[in-house]
């Protein structure tokens, strides 16, 4: 059985989350844990909640046992794009996308 988490327009790149990501993919709940425990990047406390959300979904929705659980799947898409505008020296402009991502996390036992 699968229980699914999803964090939608989370505020970083695809590119940087997925680095974390591909750290814990195929791992126990318990050792990915560990590994975003001692992770010293942003994405790492977004994915960190996201598994405990993932995890609270499984023993209360599905009844599963928590000590089983295994990360079965993780992926990250791309979310849509924030348009900021940055004033540039003798008029000009420059564009900036604040991008957000997609993460999608599916354990299983």
């Amino acid at each position: 059985m699968k229980a699914i988490a999803r964090y939608r327009y989370a505020k970083s790149s695809a590119q940087k989350i997925r680095l974390v990501a591909n750290l814990i993919r195929n791992k126990s709940v318990y050792e990915a844990n560990n590994i975003l425990e001692h992770s010293n990047k942003k994405s790492a406390r977004l994915i960190k909640k996201l598994l405990n959300s993932a995890v609270a979904n499984a023993k209360h929705n599905n009844k599963m046992k928590s000590e089983k659980l295994k990360v079965y799947s993780i992926f990250v898409d791309e979310g849509s794009r924030f348009k900021r505008i940055m004033p540039r020296a003798k008029g000009r402009a420059d564009n900036i996308l604040k991008r957000t991502s997609h993460i999608t996390l599916i354990i299983s036992d």
